[in-house]
């Protein structure tokens, strides 16, 4: 049995581990079989993390946060959760291998995952040209033409971020109104390097190392036609990972995890929440590597909270090598 296992390999995953493994609690760290890493697996160049003044590749940031937790002794498992125990001292967690790990307590860092426009070369061009994150890709598009896909607050919200760098902000939706706010939508409207583009979806984003241009198709008419772009940026929401809790711990109406405050405490004693996940606002790998932090802290405390011949029961540093989790 385990003091802490930590469910999601993100940055707010991997800073929780560190923070454990440096409190000695032997953290176990379920990264995923495929999506371990987090959505920075899938970016360029982070200018925006504290720390990097030149930036850095998002795969090398994260490739760093795992040495630096393993490095105090958290361990890494490659797989995938399947179902968790939640209720009661003692957390299990199912991995796809069947493998069953138990712990006192369990940090919940899944993070969201991005709402996909369903095309292949959105995937193959992710980090090239395509984005979902202006304020993480938004200065690399300076003096550009860009496109902002979708149409509610955070579509608004991400097209006139990017008006301080391009030269032309498209807005692209598939109706002839907005979903956005009232207030969103005057700003964005009177915004002069905004421009919209009623009644169309992309059906194509064309490019061969970086994004060239969108082929769009008319939603009324199904007449076709292409805009030359430098950059896509797709902001058509984005869904809280929570589909492991749901029934166990309590959701917010926006649909990520609710916490105490600014704890990361949820309705179930032991079982804390950290990132994207708990964080339907800001979504930034800063922001998630301190809700981490808190995370960590929190599981401190409430494992010192609990009696010594359970925690005793734990795997401890000195005998994690041995021990099987």
């Amino acid at each position: 049995m385990r003091q802490v296992i930590v469910v999601g390999s993100g940055p707010a995953g991997y800073t929780a581990a560190i923070y454990a493994a440096r409190a000695r609690l032997a953290p176990l760290v379920i990264a995923s079989s495929v999506e371990f890493g987090g959505e920075l697996m899938k970016t360029t160049e982070v200018e925006n993390f504290p720390g990097f003044p030149d930036g850095i590749q998002g795969p090398e940031l994260m490739m760093n946060m795992q040495r630096q937790a393993e490095r105090f002794g958290a361990e890494i498992v490659y797989d995938d959760v399947v179902r968790l125990e939640l209720d009661g001292p003692v957390k299990r967690v199912h991995l796809g291998n069947g493998d069953v790990h138990e712990a006192l307590a369990v940090i919940y860092a899944t993070g969201s995952a991005y709402r996909m426009l369903g095309l292949d070369d959105a995937a193959r061009l992710s980090g090239y040209g395509v984005s979902w994150c202006a304020t993480c890709d938004g200065a690399f598009f300076r003096d550009k033409q860009v496109a902002v896909v979708g149409g509610g607050d955070s579509a608004m919200e991400e097209a006139t971020f990017l008006t301080r760098f391009a030269d032309t902000v498209h807005v692209i939706h598939r109706t002839d109104s907005l979903r956005a706010s009232a207030t969103m939508q005057q700003r964005a409207r009177s915004n002069p390097k905004i421009r919209f583009h009623w009644n169309k979806r992309v059906a194509h984003i064309y490019g061969g190392d970086l994004v060239s241009g969108v082929g769009l198709v008319d939603t009324v008419d199904g007449s076709e036609a292409t805009l030359d772009l430098s950059g896509v940026f797709i902001a058509i929401g984005a869904d809280p990972r929570t589909h492991l809790v749901h029934g166990q711990l309590d959701l917010t109406v926006e649909g990520t995890i609710a916490v105490e405050g600014r704890s990361s405490r949820t309705n179930l004693a032991g079982v804390f929440a950290a990132g994207d996940v708990i964080d339907p606002t800001y979504k930034q790998a800063a922001t998630a590597a301190g809700s981490g932090v808190v995370a960590a802290l929190d599981a401190e405390h409430y494992l010192a909270s609990l009696p010594d011949d359970l925690v005793s029961a734990a795997v401890r540093p000195a005998d994690a090598e041995t021990v099987d989790a």
